[in-house]
């Protein structure tokens, strides 16, 4: 990824999170895997995909946060 993103100081960090469903969705399919069940070709990429946009929401939460405070 690339690019400069902007974040609006107005932004509450907290809505950089992912939905409470889909985040559950996501735990559900961390722990099939963790319990030792292979996730199919589908779940694997939902899991991957899943995963991904956590990831990027914590960046923007992260960020937001850090502008906030200055």
């Amino acid at each position: 990824m690339s690019g400069k993103i902007e974040l609006d100081p107005q932004y509450d960090p907290e809505q950089f999170r992912l939905p409470k469903a889909v985040a559950a969705r996501l735990q559900f399919l961390l722990d099939q895997q963790d319990a030792g069940l292979a996730l199919n070709e589908a779940e694997r990429q939902e899991a991957e995909s899943l995963v991904d946009r956590a990831e990027f929401l914590t960046i923007l939460r992260l960020r937001s946060e850090r502008n906030r405070e200055q």
